[in-house]
């Protein structure tokens, strides 16, 4: 199905080959434009989400590392000198050395282990969620793109169409077979088809603007690229959404961090080992002593509490929130179906009816010619086989904008 819509997407685009003009359209650009997956990639690659993720990755990694050591932090150094000689200056000396080392309080080591690879795993999905509402911005301009392009190639159609029955109605007012009111219904028609066409453009350079500022003002959009579509989903073709990966790791986080924040109702103990070397008086001999030391604060208290009622209610959000997105997300999918269903009967429809108009504008422009039928009726026709042209081509996008907007609901990122 996506070859044929692919087909049909560029033969809705063949027109740009016939119009060799000294100043490309808008709509020659859209043709020359990148492939939806390249626009993609390059949008990516600007995002704030993007530039910092690596960091971020360094950062979570560096926790899990710190988690693994023996001390929730580093030892330190302790260093102390008494004496007397601002006072009495008996010759009392003491020089006192230790290390004092912060201890685990129980499982907290374990339970920040828990935390770091739990955070591993959501800066991935909190990445991958990132990319998948951007693709949602890119695919919406894309396909916007797209449609003006289309509108533009039939508004020069139906340009070209009025043009060549306005030349021929001055050809035959000229010789008296036709009114002179003919002819200005014939150049009024002209100068609508003008006027379309100017409009057409005018959308498609903001459609272009708008891809183009996604893309960044590096990306060459005029590289030549085949309109294609993406493919469509396969039966196999349902991963875990995005958003409910990123939901889920958030709650695991949450959950993590609530466990911890139970294991932490106070500050770390610290042991303390130190060496102490003193006199009493000038001419004593010094003595040495060794002194080992446990800091065991109190409970945190208030404190405390806050902070595991902060993380407990940060738990229920999310498991909340996850919930509600799990509804959401099936909806869009159901909903996303039924678009692509309606989308393949409409074009069925709109082909249809552009062959029977393409045909009965032959008809009419035959008995035109023979003077069996008058101007209203043949622009009439011919508006009616434009128009019919013109939904055939926009239903061919509309199509796949609808398998694009398929494998949206489905958390797949453009191909």
């Amino acid at each position: 199905m996506a070859a044929t819509v692919s087909a049909a997407l560029a033969a809705a685009l063949a027109g740009l080959a016939g119009h060799a003009a000294a100043q490309p359209s808008a709509a020659q650009a859209i043709a020359a434009a990148p492939e939806l997956k390249q626009l993609f990639d390059a949008a990516w690659a600007r995002q704030p989400e993007a530039i910092a993720l690596q960091a971020r990755r360094d950062a979570v990694q560096a926790q899990r590392r710190a988690a693994s050591l023996w001390t929730p932090e580093p030892p330190a150094l302790e260093a102390s000198h008494k004496t007397d000689r601002l006072t009495r200056n008996d010759g009392a000396r003491e020089l006192e050395v230790g290390v004092a080392v912060p201890l685990w309080l129980p499982g907290e080591r374990r339970g920040s282990g828990a935390l770091a690879d739990a955070e591993t795993a959501a800066i991935e999905s909190r990445a991958e969620a990132a990319r998948l509402r951007l693709a949602a911005t890119v695919r919406e301009a894309w396909w916007n793109w797209q449609r003006a392009g289309i509108d533009v190639e039939m508004a020069r159609a139906q340009l070209d169409s009025a043009r060549r029955i306005a030349t021929d109605v001055a050809r035959r007012a000229k010789a008296g077979e036709l009114a002179r009111a003919d002819q200005h219904q014939a150049d009024g028609a002209v100068a609508a088809a003008e006027a379309g066409l100017a409009q057409a453009q005018a959308a498609a350079t903001v459609a272009l603007q708008q891809a183009k500022a996604l893309g960044g003002a590096s990306m060459n959009m005029a590289s030549p690229a085949a309109v294609a579509a993406e493919p469509e989903p396969l039966a196999n073709d349902v991963p875990v959404h995005p958003a409910l990966t990123e939901l889920q790791d958030r709650a695991a986080v949450a959950e993590r961090s609530a466990a911890l924040a139970s294991t932490q109702s106070r500050a770390n103990p610290e042991l303390t080992l130190a060496t102490t070397r003193d006199r009493g008086a000038a001419g004593e001999r010094y003595g040495q002593t060794v002194t080992l030391a446990v800091r065991i604060p109190f409970g945190g208290g208030p404190r405390h509490d806050a902070k595991v009622a902060a993380a407990r209610a940060e738990v229920a959000e999310v498991q909340a929130q996850l919930a509600l997105d799990r509804a959401r997300v099936q909806s869009e999918r159901d909903a996303a179906v039924a678009r692509v269903d309606a989308a393949r009967v409409q074009l069925a429809a709109a082909e249809r009816r552009a062959g029977l108009a393409s045909e009965t504008r032959g008809f009419f422009e035959k008995s035109f010619r023979l003077g069996e039928t008058d101007l209203p009726t043949r622009l009439r026709i011919e508006a009616e086989a434009t128009d019919a042209e013109r939904q055939a081509a926009r239903s061919r996008i509309e199509l796949a904008a609808a398998i694009s907007a398929w494998r949206q609901a489905l958390g797949l990122l453009p191909q």
